[in-house]
C-alpha cells in the first residue's frame, strides 16, 4: 500500500512503517500542484505537516486515499469536508507537540525579561551596553496564563518550578480544576490586573481573536510583558505596536503572527524590545520525532487493522457498525455545536440521553460526537472523540449519559442538556426518513430545523413584524434567506426563528440584528463546514 509524505518528517518515526512491511513509503517533499495531483492519484495513504494543501481539488485526484494522518495538531490545511464527503478519515496526533511549545514560552519569557537577544545582537556589533540591558527578576513575579489546556498548564508548571505566582484564567475551567494543578483561577479581568507576564495559550477562535487589544491593554500593569507562542491574530498587533510605543507594555516575545512570514516592514519587527522567533513553537527534534513515529503507527494501525485512533472526522468505530452510526454521529455532533454556539456561559455539566431506536445504538460514540461538536467552536477545531472526554474532565465539566424508553413522538431521539452558571439550556433532535438529521427541541420551542449551514438563531417577543423586519435588514446587506424555520412558545409569548442564510453575517449586521424592536437574542451558528 503506497504511503505518500508530501512534508518534512524525522526519518526516524517514518522507520516505523517501513519496517512494518507491506506498505510503499513514498516520500516527496514539496511538490508542485501538478505533481502533487498525479502522485497522489494511487496513494492509500497521505501523511502531511502544515506545508502541504490538501485541497478538495487534492482529494478529489486520489482515487484510492483511505486516510490523512496529521502530523501535528491543526487540520487547517486539510478540507476535512471533502474528506468526510470521500469517506476519507483524518487522523491528527494530539499532544506530540505540548511540551515542547510550553517550553519555548517559557524560553520566551526568560529571554525577553533577561534581554538576551538584545544582548546578543549588541555584542555582535562589537557593542558591550550592559548598563542599557537591565532585565527583570522573574521570581515572585505574578504569571497570567489564558488558556489553561495543556500546554498552558505546561507553563504553569514550568512557572511555579521558577518560584513565580501563577493565576490563569479559562473559560472551561472551574476554581477547583484549577487548584488541582498549582494555580490561581480568576476572571480575565483580574488576570490582566495583576500580572507583570501575560502569555497566551488559546486557539484562534471567534472569541479569542483579538482577546489581548487596546482595552485590556489599558486594565494591564505598566511595563507589563506579553507573551504569545499560541496563534497570530489573539493579540491585535496595531495595539500592542501603541501600547509598547507609548511604554504601558515593557515588552514582547512573539513566535506567531497574523501573517507569516511577517512583512519585513512590519512594525513590530522595528521595535528594539519585541523579540520574535519564525514559529518555533514546535520545532525541535524530540517532538519532530515524536508526530512522525505517532501518524505512522497510526496509519499502519487503521491500513491493516482498521482500527481508528485520534480521527477528527470519524468515531473509533468498527467498519460493519459505521454505516449505520452515521447519521447519528452527525445529528449528536450538530446537536452540540448549536448548543455550544448559543450557550452564554461555559458548561458545567453535560448530560445526554437516548430514547427509542437511538437507546440500542454506540451511544459511547454519539456522546463523544456530541462533546466534539459543543467544545470544538469554543475550543480548537482538533477537538475529537479521543480528546473530547480528556477536555471536559480536565475542566471539570460533569458529563453523564442516559437511556430511556419512555412514549416519543419520533422512533428515535437524542436530548443534550447543559447546566451552567446562568441556568440549562436543552436540545433535542432526531433521525427523520432515510438519514436526515433534524433539531425538534431548543430550549422550551418545538420546531423542525435543519443542521446544516450558517444559521441566524433568533429568539424574539412573539409579535408580528419580526420575521419581516429580519429579512429586510438581511436582504439590505446583501444576505440571502435559504430556508426558515420556526417555534414558538404560547405560555412565554415568546418565538424562535432559524434563518438559514447562504454568507456569514458580519459582526455589525448581527449586532443591527440585536437592536431590532422585540428581539431578545440573535447568534450565528455555523455547522457542517
Amino acid at each position: 500500500m503506497k504511503v505518500l509524505v508530501t512534508d518534512r518528517l524525522s526519518d526516524k518515526g517514518l522507520g516505523l512503517l517501513r519496517d512494518a512491511g507491506g506498505f510503499e513509503v513514498v516520500n516527496k517533499v514539496g511538490l508542485a500542484k501538478e505533481a502533487l495531483l498525479a502522485e497522489i492519484a494511487d496513494a492509500e495513504a497521505l501523511v502531511v505537516r502544515s506545508e502541504t494543501k490538501v485541497t478538495r481539488e487534492v482529494i478529489a485526484a486520489a482515487a484510492k486515499l483511505r486516510v490523512i494522518g496529521r502530523a501535528g495538531v491543526g487540520v487547517d490545511n486539510i478540507d476535512v469536508a471533502a474528506a468526510n464527503e470521500r469517506g476519507i478519515v483524518v487522523m491528527n496526533t494530539p499532544g506530540g507537540n505540548t511540551v515542547t511549545t510550553g517550553e519555548h514560552a517559557i524560553s520566551l519569557m526568560l529571554s525577553l525579561a533577561r534581554k538576551i537577544p538584545q544582548g546578543t545582537m549588541t555584542m555582535k556589533r562589537g557593542e558591550w551596553a550592559k548598563k542599557k540591558l537591565t532585565g527583570m527578576e522573574i521570581m515572585g513575579k505574578t504569571l497570567g496564563v489564558i488558556g489553561l489546556g495543556n500546554i498552558g498548564r505546561v507553563v504553569a508548571d514550568r512557572a511555579r518550578g521558577l518560584k513565580m505566582q501563577v493565576i490563569g484564567f479559562d473559560p472551561f475551567l472551574n476554581r477547583e480544576a484549577a487548584e488541582k494543578i498549582g494555580v490561581d483561577f480568576v476572571e480575565l479581568d483580574e488576570l490582566f490586573r495583576r500580572a507583570d507576564i501575560v502569555t497566551v495559550h488559546t486557539p484562534l477562535t471567534d472569541e479569542t481573536k483579538g482577546i489581548i487589544n487596546r482595552e485590556t491593554f489599558a486594565k494591564m500593569k505598566d511595563g507589563v510583558l506579553v507573551i504569545n507562542a499560541a496563534r497570530g491574530g489573539i493579540v491585535d498587533e496595531a495595539a500592542l505596536v501603541e501600547a509598547i510605543q507609548s511604554g504601558k507594555v515593557g515588552g514582547a516575545a512573539l513566535d506567531v503572527f497574523v501573517e507569516e512570514p511577517p512583512p519585513k516592514d512590519h512594525p513590530l519587527l522595528a521595535l528594539d524590545n519585541v523579540i520574535c522567533t519564525p514559529h518555533l513553537g514546535a520545532a525541535t527534534e524530540e517532538a519532530a520525532e515524536k508526530v512522525a513515529y505517532q501518524v505512522s503507527e497510526q496509519i499502519r494501525d487503521f491500513l491493516l487493522k482498521g482500527e481508528i485512533r485520534n480521527a477528527v472526522n470519524v468515531p473509533s468505530v468498527s467498519a460493519d457498525e459505521l454505516p449505520r452510526l452515521r447519521p447519528y454521529l452527525t445529528l449528536a455532533e450538530r446537536l452540540g455545536g448549536f448548543l455550544g454556539q448559543t450557550l452564554e456561559d461555559a458548561p458545567r455539566e453535560i448530560a445526554v440521553e437516548y430514547l427509542g431506536d437511538a437507546r440500542e445504538l454506540n451511544t459511547a460514540a454519539l456522546t463523544n460526537a456530541v462533546l466534539r461538536g459543543l467544545l470544538a467552536p469554543l475550543l480548537d477545531r482538533v477537538v475529537n472523540d479521543v480528546s473530547a472526554p480528556v477536555v471536559a474532565r480536565e475542566r471539570g465539566v460533569r458529563v453523564s449519559e442516559s437511556k430511556a424508553s419512555r412514549d416519543l413522538d419520533f422512533s428515535n431521539l437524542i436530548q443534550v442538556v447543559v447546566t451552567t452558571t446562568k441556568g440549562t439550556a436543552r436540545v433535542a433532535g432526531a433521525v427523520l426518513g432515510k438519514g436526515n438529521p433534524r433539531l425538534v427541541r431548543f430550549n422550551d420551542f418545538f420546531l423542525e430545523g435543519v443542521l446544516d449551514g450558517n444559521i441566524v438563531v433568533l429568539q424574539n417577543q412573539d409579535v408580528p413584524g419580526v420575521v419581516g423586519r429580519l429579512g429586510t435588514v438581511l436582504g439590505e446587506k446583501g444576505i440571502n434567506i435559504a430556508g426558515l424555520e420556526l417555534g414558538r412558545d404560547k405560555k412565554s409569548g415568546r418565538a424562535v426563528s432559524l434563518f438559514h442564510v447562504d454568507a456569514e453575517v458580519p459582526k455589525d449586521v448581527l449586532e443591527l440584528i440585536r437592536k431590532q424592536p422585540a428581539i431578545v437574542s440573535a447568534t450565528q451558528v455555523k455547522l457542517g463546514h
